[in-house]
């Protein structure tokens, strides 16, 4: 099943349709109770990524389920043409002195750092543009086997590595349980595509 596809914008206009959608979403692959909450706070915390990237942004929203072997998988997609606003870029930049967005912090912002920086570089690959150099998070999340023009990060490649590794970083980890999305997606995909990003959230409901 896929849902209808719905602009969202930074200052969150359209929010309020999407949780509607996402609310008519569940009741179409019959999800009730837990798991259709796990549903809404999903879809809201995904629509929240967007708020504050940039002026005036702009994204495609939509939804999709699909039933495998393991059960119900439920995608939430957003997805926007990439930006190459490389002044706005400097000047957000300027006002900190790390020439970091002090503002990423937690895994939600991360992602939306990932994503805002993403969409502010030129049309060329993810490691030309120098995103491998946010933060170390990025460098054990991203997937490395893709195609030229595309890298994908993955928090469960990030999970595993935090939760695997002989002394894991108690901060990273704190952050990982703190967060809703962290706590219940399955996965959280960002695609870094030569002329567009991406960003997935899938989650699965087994079924008998």
């Amino acid at each position: 099943m896929n849902t209808d596809v719905i602009k969202i914008h930074s200052d969150l206009k359209g929010k309020d349709k999407v949780l509607k959608t996402a609310d008519q979403f569940a009741l179409y692959n019959e999800l009730t109770g837990k798991d259709a909450m796990y549903i809404r706070l999903l879809t809201e915390e995904t629509v929240c990524m967007v708020h504050g990237i940039l002026d005036d942004f702009e994204a495609d929203f939509n939804m999709e389920s699909e039933m495998t072997q393991k059960g119900l998988v439920c995608r939430i997609r957003l997805a926007a043409e990439k930006s190459v606003d490389m002044i706005q870029e400097d000047k957000l930049l300027s006002v900190a002195s790390s020439g970091k967005n002090e503002n990423a912090k937690g895994i939600v912002g991360k992602i939306r750092e990932l994503f805002r920086t993403s969409m502010q570089t030129p049309a060329i690959t993810a490691d030309q543009a120098g995103l491998a150099a946010i933060d170390s998070w990025y460098a054990v999340g991203i997937s490395h086997g893709s195609p030229a023009d595309t890298n994908v990060w993955s928090l469960m490649a990030y999970r595993s590595y935090i939760e695997q590794t002989m002394e894991p970083d108690a901060q990273e980890r704190d952050e990982l349980e703190k967060s809703i999305i962290a706590r219940i997606a399955d996965d959280v995909k960002v695609w870094l595509k030569t002329n567009s990003t991406e960003i997935v959230v899938e989650k699965l409901f087994e079924r008998p």
